[in-house]
């Protein structure tokens, strides 16, 4: 089903989540740690770096890269202006380009940036293969492109839950793509979940690095097939609703885990 790896269903869903993200969901699942580790992969060792940042919602994943990057050599692209709207009141971003748009269709030219970063977006692509196509064609040869986004769970009950709400690919899928787009020197990095300090467990997420070659991927591949809209029916609005339910399930879910953690933390 996964309701919300479909645009207009994310589109709206982020209307009503975007004014609680980044008090309440984000720092559950993805917290400044786990950004500062994913973020060593994209190599953003040089401050004028042209550095795209896709599916960039609130900024949080933004205000890591600034940190290596001026903020004048970024740019922002979300297809959420609720989302966009929160990333422009922080005073952090305010030179930061802010673009609307489709991570399946970016609007820039061929190698037009240094890197590309996206964090957290993917499981809400309709075609991850497209996408990534796409950041191998806007990333000059040689520049890094940085996926990071979520694992399949283990757990059969947070497994379904998962795939009630949207992609959560696995290890082999990542790399599929990847290898697909025409990436080479693959890096890979699992990312543990915020409450199990377990280094045995490192499963929750994955940060997922390559560079750009002169050959992208095949011109099937790259172009993607277009999609035609679903009008709002009974079973849309159906499957809208039940995927909503299962995404604000994870929160409650995260936040007795963070607790739970916390309190084992001061034993």
């Amino acid at each position: 089903m996964r309701s919300i790896q479909h645009k207009k269903e994310a589109l709206w869903f982020y209307r009503f989540v975007s004014p609680l993200y980044d008090r309440w969901v984000n720092p559950l699942f993805w917290t400044v740690p786990l950004r500062a580790e994913a973020l060593t992969l994209a190599q953003l060792d040089d401050p004028h770096l042209r550095t795209l940042d896709v599916g960039a919602g609130t900024g949080f994943s933004t205000e890591g890269i600034v940190e290596r990057v001026n903020a004048e050599a970024v740019t922002m692209l979300d297809q959420s202006p609720d989302q966009l709207g929160r990333a422009a009141k922080k005073p952090r971003l305010a030179g930061c380009a802010k673009v609307l748009g489709d991570a399946e269709r970016l609007p820039f030219a061929d190698n037009s940036f240094d890197r590309y970063v996206s964090c957290g977006s993917i499981e809400y692509w309709p075609d991850p293969a497209r996408a990534i196509a796409e950041a191998h064609r806007v990333v000059r040869p040689g520049g890094t492109v940085l996926l990071a986004g979520p694992l399949a769970p283990r757990d059969r009950l947070a497994r379904f839950i998962a795939d009630a709400w949207m992609l959560f690919p696995t290890e082999s899928q990542y790399r599929e793509w990847f290898a697909g787009a025409g990436f080479e020197d693959t890096a890979i990095l699992r990312m543990g979940a915020p409450w199990n300090g377990d280094p045995a467990r490192r499963h929750y997420a994955i940060a997922i690095a390559a560079q750009a070659t002169e050959h992208g991927p095949p011109p099937a591949t790259a172009a993607g097939s277009e999609r035609v809209d679903e009008p709002w029916t009974a079973r849309r609005l159906l499957r809208f609703a039940a995927g909503a339910l299962a995404g604000a399930v994870f929160v409650p879910i995260g936040l007795f885990l963070n607790l739970r953690a916390r309190r084992g933390g001061r034993r």
